[in-house]
């Protein structure tokens, strides 16, 4: 399976965000979306980095609730481990648990073209686990549809 065939089911849409915009408008887009991260671009596809839940309870830990007004700048994450729509989702799992991430961002020709989260991977392996179940189920009871 591709993550290409992830993006096919959830969709496309990525939600970013500029570097200048303050942590506290981060936290009400995260709400908003009900996501937990957000990549952040000046614009044209680019992926300048990418900040999460994670990023902002860090922060207000060593810097206090001052945080809130600064930028996403001082606080997201740079070096954004990027996966290609064909990268098999295995791949795509030996990522995301090596790296300890939990979003990661798809691009394709060097633009943002997707993102899919850890929750993405493992809604997909369920999927595949339960239609194996009933498969095999099917197979050695006779009832093969």
């Amino acid at each position: 399976m591709r993550i290409s065939d992830i993006l096919r089911d959830k969709g496309d849409r990525v939600v970013t965000v500029e570097p200048a915009t303050t942590v506290q408008d981060l936290l009400s887009t995260l709400a908003e979306h009900r996501i937990g991260a957000v990549v952040v671009s000046t614009g044209a596809g680019s992926v300048d980095g990418i900040v999460s839940e994670r990023d902002v309870v860090r922060a207000l830990a060593t810097r206090g609730a001052a945080v809130l007004a600064e930028s996403v700048a001082d606080i997201a994450t740079t070096t954004v481990h990027t996966v290609r729509p064909e990268a098999d989702v295995a791949e795509v799992e030996r990522l995301m648990t090596e790296r300890r991430v939990r979003h990661v961002p798809v691009l394709a020709d060097g633009r943002l073209a997707g993102i899919v989260s850890i929750g993405d991977v493992v809604k997909r392996r369920i999927t595949e686990l339960e239609v194996e179940a009933t498969a095999l189920s099917g197979y050695i009871t006779g009832e093969r549809g």
